[in-house]
């Protein structure tokens, strides 16, 4: 754990003092179905989302805002064709990080490897949290479950975006919350 700490510090400094800095608007699509993901992106500030579009209606399956570090990371990891779009949901401003750069930070020394490899870990346990919390748990529960994970989700993300990765409508959403 005390490596994947270090190793995400030190990567949010890379992102930070050697990440490309873009400033997007809001609607404007970092990466859309079908292109190869080819870069990790730091939020500074703004809000972000990862959704995938079905034939009936789009699902959000992450969101991410200040201090988050974000992509389609199946088609970064693999090198395929995302399955996901990724769009700014309010204007955002980020550090860009190309995945050679990423390969040269992780390979660096065999701590970075070490503290790349438990991130990657984390990142595939919470996957699991959220599979879990959207097959078993009532809605309640699973706002419940992000908001302790994401204390601070309302005061970055729209409503809409937060209802849409809970599965539920808007209206629902408020429901729960003010009751």
């Amino acid at each position: 754990m005390a490596e994947e700490h270090a190793f995400t510090l030190n990567l949010i400094n890379s992102l930070k003092a050697g990440g490309k800095k873009r400033i997007c608007s809001r609607g404007e699509l970092l990466l859309k179905e079908g292109e190869i993901e080819k870069n990790l992106y730091y939020i500074e500030s703004g809000a972000v989302r990862v959704f995938l579009l079905s034939a009936h209606e789009e699902q959000t399956i992450r969101l991410g805002y200040e201090g988050s570090i974000i992509n389609s990371l199946s088609s970064f990891l693999k090198g395929n064709p995302s399955e996901f779009y990724v769009e700014a949901i309010r204007k955002t401003t980020l550090k860009v990080l190309s995945k050679a750069a990423l390969s040269d930070l992780v390979n660096k020394n065999i701590e970075n490897l070490n503290g790349y490899n438990s991130l990657l870990e984390t990142v595939i346990a919470q996957q699991m949290e959220r599979e879990i919390d959207l097959l078993t748990i009532s809605p309640a529960e699973r706002l419940q479950r992000v908001l302790q994970r994401s204390p601070n989700l309302f005061q970055h993300i729209p409503l809409k975006y937060i209802a849409a990765y809970l599965r539920m409508t808007p209206e629902t959403l408020s429901r729960i919350r003010n009751s």
